[in-house]
């Protein structure tokens, strides 16, 4: 980053830089064990901060979504590289190592001293406000803001690009996911700031 931009976060008398610098090396380690996921984390942290931003978040607030959307999957190191890889559906043991992903993320990250919730944030990230998500099956305002913008933005990167097991699916099926499920999986702030920047072209993908 340059000088200028490093300035730019020293917010709240805190600066920030060392944990955005950790957060950015933590997911390229990540991706490059699951070169299908190539940028994911980069992609979410993206589009998370212009949905934050659309809410209004300030600066500090801002930094905090996008070091919990980089660490996000930070839990998926663990899971074996044939389940990560595997170009068909996950049985029932398979399935258990990827909704445990959240709860690994969240033991590697708890000790560290993050002036935002990231730990608990990334815990999150899978729980839907319906009570339908992982890994407790959380609802509604026991879900962390940070969290359900998070995983708006995670499902929105995850259904545009390519997995083992299905093709990328245009962003307006990604779109319509998102917009039919207002309400019900997702929170209708997030979903209608998530739309609006979608709509915008603000966001661009990461190959």
């Amino acid at each position: 980053m340059s000088d200028n931009h490093d300035r730019g976060l020293e917010v709240r008398d805190v600066d920030v830089r060392p944990y955005v610098q950790l957060a950015t090396v933590i997911s390229k380690i990540v991706s490059r064990k699951d070169p299908y996921t190539h940028s994911h984390s980069e992609n979410v942290a993206s589009l998370a901060v212009m949905i934050a931003q659309k809410l209004e978040f300030d600066e500090f607030r801002l930094v905090g979504v996008r070091i919990a959307a980089l660490l996000h999957d930070i839990g998926k190191i663990i899971v074996p590289a044939e389940i990560l890889f595997k170009p068909s559906c996950l049985n029932d043991m398979e399935w258990q190592f990827i909704r445990i992903h959240p709860v690994t993320g969240y033991d590697f990250l708890s000790d560290v001293d993050f002036p935002w919730p990231v730990a608990k944030a990334v815990l999150q990230h899978h729980e839907r406000i319906d009570g339908s998500g992982y890994p407790y099956g959380l609802k509604g305002d026991e879900i962390l803001l940070c969290s359900k913008i998070i995983a708006v933005a995670d499902v929105v990167d995850a259904m545009t690009s390519f997995r083992p097991y299905r093709p990328a699916f245009p962003l307006e099926v990604a779109m319509d996911e998102i917009r039919n499920n207002r309400g019900i999986k997702y929170d209708c702030d997030v979903a209608d700031a998530c739309l609006a920047v979608l709509r915008s072209g603000a966001w661009k993908k990461l190959s």
